[in-house]
């Protein structure tokens, strides 16, 4: 019987070892590179909640009943919604790809779904937003990510009564679990049946069921069925990238690694602090204090914050996914416009020194990053230095020249055991970034 009892624990073991591998495809792998290379993308969140102009959590944080919340479907007619400009401004921007909210944590679909009544094509706009935009984004070449929301404060078979959000809309049925799980693949499938390709989907709302939204208690209280919604994904489309923004290492079956509001392995929002993983990694951040539109919210970064984002991100060898919150009627606000503008003239000026590069190489420096190429270093001086020189340690590399990225113009450097001196006495130092390019032998 003992025998009998060891031989069935084994078996168990290896059953759950052979259910938490995950080998990627070789599609999938090229994807992640691809990823890699594109390093810049946009998030849009938008939706019905974009009406009230109050963000994204506006439902929960007003408590607003789910027969309250419903009206908004009535009235929510984006006529101004262009989805050649939107893309239009994404490439402008340098930008690479787009991460579409299409089921926020409100319940709304943004597209023509067979699974929910609450969706785009039950308003007075009544076209598909997904399509619209998905179409458009092939036609011009840009990738495209969903984002899909693992909790609803809508749905009465959501598991509402054990998770952290969502308790003031009125809701008393306890629904069925499993019935919730079977909507979600159905949803998915949807989206990666009727849309052409999809790089990746972009899950969100795991933390709404953790005792605490860090990664010191990543158990949930529900069983949220990933191997089989990842499976599920893979299958219907081997290179879609799979991620999850749940705040915690990454679990078998997702392909990238996220990080909301803070550089990897940082922890200034609270959100931060899971180990960084050697999944290729992204971090995203709004243009002003929200995700969603705000009316009210005029916090607007500056054209200078944003680009030592993207560099500072790109340094740490992760992209940057930057958000914009379009009004309700469709449009995106000037202010947005105008500074993803400025930032498109950068990126085209100096994107060789962010695009196809890789991080990490190099240690982090008080004065800035390094990103790497083949032979080719850029330096990427972002702060301000005591002395007229910068000197970056361990370097194996043999350098063969130094130059200014922008100008061409030779600068003079040292290169010892223990690194190497580059100087800057003559160096007209940019107020933004001054790039110094490298090569190596």
């Amino acid at each position: 019987m003992k025998i009998l009892f060891s031989v069935l624990f084994c078996l168990l073991i290896y059953s759950n070892i052979i259910a938490q591998t995950y080998t990627p495809t070789k599609e999938n792998i090229a994807a992640r590179t691809n990823f890699q290379d594109n390093k810049f993308g946009m998030f849009i969140h938008w939706g019905p909640f974009s009406i009230p102009s109050d963000g994204e959590w506006v439902m929960n944080i007003r408590n607003i009943t789910v027969k309250n919340y419903t009206r908004l479907q009535k009235f929510f007619n984006p006529i101004d919604f262009n989805a050649e400009q939107w893309v239009s401004i994404a490439k402008n921007a340098g930008m690479k790809y787009i991460t579409l909210i299409t089921r926020h944590h409100d319940g709304f679909s943004m597209w023509d779904t067979k699974f929910s009544d609450f969706n785009i094509m039950n308003t007075p706009y009544h076209k598909d937003v997904v399509k619209l935009l998905a179409d458009e984004c092939h036609k011009q070449n840009i990738k495209l990510f969903l984002y899909y929301s693992l909790l609803d404060w809508r749905r009465d078979d959501y598991s509402y009564w054990t998770g952290n959000t969502g308790h003031g809309t009125g809701r008393t049925v306890h629904g069925n679990w499993e019935d919730y799980i079977q909507f979600m693949k159905n949803q998915l499938t949807e989206l990666l049946s009727n849309y052409g390709e999809i790089s990746g989907i972009w899950f969100d709302g795991y933390w709404d069921q953790l005792g605490n939204d860090n990664h010191d208690n990543p158990k949930p209280r529900v069983d949220w069925h990933f191997r089989e919604l990842y499976d599920l994904i893979h299958k219907l489309q081997p290179q879609c990238m799979v991620g999850n923004n749940h705040h915690i290492t990454p679990l078998p079956g997702e392909d990238f690694q996220m990080f909301e509001k803070d550089l990897p392995g940082g922890n200034t929002t609270g959100f931060g602090g899971a180990a960084v993983s050697s999944l290729p990694s992204e971090t995203c951040e709004t243009m002003n204090d929200s995700w969603g539109f705000n009316i009210t919210d005029v916090k607007y970064k500056s054209v200078k914050q944003l680009i030592h984002y993207i560099v500072n991100v790109a340094g740490r060898n992760t992209n940057f996914l930057l958000n914009i919150g379009p009004m309700p009627n469709g449009e995106i606000q000037k202010e947005f416009i105008d500074t993803l503008a400025v930032i498109g003239k950068w990126m085209q000026q100096y994107g060789k020194s962010i695009y196809g590069t890789r991080g990490n190489d190099v240690p982090l420096q008080p004065w800035g990053v390094v990103t790497s190429k083949d032979k080719t270093m850029y330096v990427h001086i972002i702060n301000k230095t005591a002395e007229p020189y910068i000197f970056i340690s361990s370097l194996k590399q043999k350098i063969a020249s130094a130059k200014i990225l922008n100008t061409g113009k030779t600068i003079s450097y040292k290169q010892q055991p223990e690194g190497v001196f580059i100087y800057l006495d003559n160096v007209a130092m940019d107020d933004i970034d001054t790039i110094i390019q490298l090569e190596t032998k």
